[in-house]
């Protein structure tokens, strides 16, 4: 059992390491080839701040480890927004583009339902791991359009000052070497992390799908809790969100479309999972709607209520994992009242958001 701690622990430290040098190398070669900074923020970062999740999903599918693989997914796109986002709106208020609304959300919502679509049959193919990697092309090219018509001085001066100017100066072989090692570390990491992980959910009696949820998709999602919470202290507020926005995209077409192809199967989807996980997921997503929308800010309070989802998230894993007797009545409360309560409100937000662009005051 030390064995499989240790090596859950050295795999985490690995990819979050080796995230960061493969974001960097990869940032300072973009820049010197004189691809803008906004464009590096909304590519080559969101997918190397993914690549953890890329690399132990892949790895765990390889393995026929599914649920882990899909619930890498499935848990990351979850944390990034409830937890990530709540933490950094906790520490200071957050400004939402207007792009990110109007484009890059319904994407988010758009993708979470085609995975359910595509689950519903227990199995994402390799089919459906190549109209996944289609889509993420078909994205990136919008993005990159979209970016070229970005007249937003302040969000040209944020991403300007995270990720340096254009040209600058390369550092080839360091970089390079950064890239290298990013990707061989990811690869070891992800390796050991997917070992330790199902031997402490074999020695536990707890699914693998669980252990995905929670503490990989926590574990993975630690390059985008940097990325964001530091944005946010930094003032780079708009970075903070379109980071964990661009990464549940990119989590969902990357990780689960190349997981699925390279898988000797595709991935599997457990019935729990289809049942309960990745509904919670997309209504994650259509509960970013209208909270971004509502005055194009995420406030401290609404940081709190995500927060607090996110505990109430996790404690329902948890109870349901152990069987618990509270569980049956969580449950009912949770679905009986707190999502019902939840819906209403974020209707409220919407509709006021909406007569508020109607009748500006």
């Amino acid at each position: 059992m030390f064995e499989a701690i240790a090596y859950l622990i050295v795999g985490l430290v690995l990819l979050v390491y080796s995230a960061d040098f493969l974001v960097k190398g990869a940032a300072n070669i973009a820049a010197a080839l004189g691809i803008s900074p906004l464009v590096v923020g909304l590519t080559v970062v969101a997918f190397g701040t993914s690549a953890p999740e890329l690399a132990v999903s892949v790895m765990s599918a390889f393995k026929g480890q599914a649920d882990i693989a899909l619930g890498n997914v499935v848990g990351s796109n979850i944390f990034n927004v409830l937890f990530i986002l709540g933490v950094s709106a906790m520490i200071i208020p957050l400004v939402v583009h207007a792009q990110l609304v109007r484009f890059d959300v319904p994407v988010m919502i758009g993708v979470s339902i085609l995975l359910y679509v595509l689950s519903m049959d227990g199995l994402i193919s390799r089919v459906d791991g190549i109209v996944l990697s289609a889509l993420l092309l078909v994205y990136v090219v919008i993005l990159l359009r979209l970016s070229k018509k970005e007249k937003d001085a302040g969000v040209l001066s944020e991403y300007e000052q995270e990720y340096g100017k254009p040209a600058a100066d390369p550092k080839w072989l360091k970089n390079i070497a950064f890239v290298l090692g990013g990707v061989a570390g990811l690869v070891i990491g992800s390796d050991r992390l997917v070992y330790g992980a199902v031997f402490i959910a074999k020695s536990f009696g707890v699914s693998e799908l669980i252990i995905g949820l929670t503490i990989i998709a926590a574990g993975t999602s630690l390059p985008e809790v940097a990325t964001s919470v530091v944005a946010a202290l930094k003032g780079e507020r708009d970075i903070a969100v379109g980071n964990v926005v661009g990464s549940n995209i990119f989590n969902i077409l990357t990780v689960l479309g190349i997981s699925s192809i390279v898988a000797p199967a595709g991935v599997g989807v457990a019935k729990a999972a289809l049942d309960f996980d990745i509904l919670v997921m997309i209504a994650v997503a259509i509960a970013c709607f209208p909270v971004f929308f509502h005055g194009y800010k995420i406030g401290r309070m609404s940081g709190f209520y995500f927060l607090a989802f996110y505990v109430a998230y996790v404690v329902y894993l948890i109870l349901g994992a152990q069987g618990h007797a509270a569980f049956a009545g969580y449950r009912q409360m949770m679905v009986f009242y707190v999502a019902p309560a939840t819906a209403g409100v974020l209707a409220i937000l919407l509709v006021g958001a909406f007569r508020k662009r109607k009748n500006p005051a």
